[in-house]
């Protein structure tokens, strides 16, 4: 697939950005829950980019775990990943949920603007309290 010209057309024509989501999203939720199914974990993430904007999966969900960083920074990653310019970054930043309202949201929140040690101390937290929550809820 070519990344860069889907991107284009979706983030430029609100009508193909519809008909791809009413093609990926049903079959995206269908493999989901199929996968969840299968799992035996103490507890599982759902990596969900437009959790904000569909809302599809928070009755899936017992709480919501934000990834936050400075925009600047979400910014800076986005162009040195996809090699985008930073008008085309804000453009699609525009065009999603916005910082606040993902924040929003969240139940937790990981701040990923620090050192690879203050990340892994939020997730070490959070494994703590995913687990002590799972141990509870399945009592």
């Amino acid at each position: 697939m070519d990344r860069k010209t889907m991107r284009e057309l979706v983030f430029a024509d609100v009508e193909a950005k519809n008909k791809l989501e009413q093609l990926l999203h049903p079959l995206i939720r269908e493999t989901v829950l199929e996968e969840l199914a299968h799992i035996s974990a103490s507890y599982t993430l759902l990596a969900v980019p437009l959790l904000v904007e569909t809302g599809t999966y928070l009755k899936m969900v017992n709480r919501v775990l934000v990834i936050d960083c400075e925009e600047a920074t979400q910014i800076h990653r986005v162009m040195a990943r996809s090699k985008l310019t930073e008008a085309e970054v804000r453009a699609i930043m525009l065009k999603q949920a916005s910082r606040k309202a993902r924040l929003a949201f969240a139940d937790d929140v990981i701040n990923n603007d620090g050192t690879s040690d203050s990340l892994q101390s939020q997730v070490d937290t959070l494994d703590t309290l995913y687990n002590e929550l799972s141990r509870q809820i399945n009592q």
